[in-house]
């Protein structure tokens, strides 16, 4: 029986809605006389790195391609969304209805061939489109301003820094400040590093080293948006498969009787290279 289909109590006619239970879970942990403390003394600000961790725990549940991870941790972030909710109604801001409705207003805006007339019969079509309308917006905005509208406006410093470079990357690529050849990029990575490695070596200090270093890291992103490589899901996956590894090789440690403390880099580096040459000899 899928996920979704399996019953609930609070499925019984006259019982609640499932989000209507959860808004009301969510008034009584606020509520000021019988509420959680913890609950409380949150705000916006407090809440926010919840929110955050619990979205990137959506995405690690949506990469193990786990269904019921995915609805548990989307739960919990639907939980995020409500908990702001309830406290913008506590400060008289906005509440939840107002948000889906905004939202709402938002997507239908967005989705002018779906909901008017407009005409986009393929996935890149309707990202032209879209693209077209937010610089329209973006240009109106800088105008309101009184400041010259940028193509780089628009992307949110709150953003992971090798997502945010992504994003910048392909705002300046729209408008052709790009490279087109993989090539050009890695000679960039080169110079990037041999650059980097002179700072090293001349010990400049952390402030130039983290500079170049800076660069580098950049260029890395511009070559993982040219080979149309999410550089966020690249790193997971690495970090994914050093953690892998690296059990492994406290695992066959044990097996011996023996700590990690207790081995050198070079075993380390051998038990290593042997879990690589195993992986590569099963895929």
């Amino acid at each position: 029986m899928p996920l979704h289909d399996k019953p609930r109590p609070q499925d019984a006619p006259g019982t609640p809605s499932p989000i209507e239970r959860l808004i009301d879970v969510m008034v009584r942990l606020r509520d000021p006389k019988n509420g959680c403390p913890w609950d409380l003394e949150q705000s916006f600000k407090t809440i926010a790195p919840y929110t955050l961790e619990e979205t990137y725990e959506v995405v690690e549940a949506i990469e193990q391609n786990d269904p019921k991870a995915m609805m548990d941790e989307l739960g919990d972030l639907l939980f995020q969304i409500v908990f702001h909710a309830q406290m913008g109604k506590e400060a008289g801001l906005f509440d939840l209805n107002q948000i889906a409705g905004c939202v709402a207003d938002k997507m239908i805006e967005r989705h002018p061939h779906v909901f008017g007339d407009r005409d986009a019969k393929t996935a890149h079509a309707v990202l032209t489109n879209w693209e077209t309308d937010k610089a329209k917006k973006r240009a109106a905005r800088a105008e309101a301003e009184g400041r010259l509208p940028s193509a780089l406006d628009g992307v949110s410093t709150a953003l992971p820094a090798s997502t945010r470079a992504l994003k910048l990357q392909n705002r300046a690529a729209r408008v052709g400040f790009d490279w087109t050849d993989a090539k050009d990029i890695l000679a960039k990575i080169k110079e990037e590093t041999a650059e980097l490695e002179t700072e090293i070596a001349a010990n400049t200090g952390k402030d130039t080293q983290e500079d170049e270093l800076g660069d580098l890291f950049f260029a890395l992103v511009n070559l993982a948006r040219r080979l149309e490589i999410d550089p966020e899901a690249a790193l997971r996956r690495t970090n994914r498969k050093f953690e892998r590894r690296f059990r492994e090789i406290e695992h066959r440690l044990a097996a011996q009787g023996r700590k990690i403390d207790d081995a050198s880099l070079e075993e380390m580096e051998g038990l290593c290279t042997a879990i690589k040459r195993e992986e590569k000899k099963a895929s």
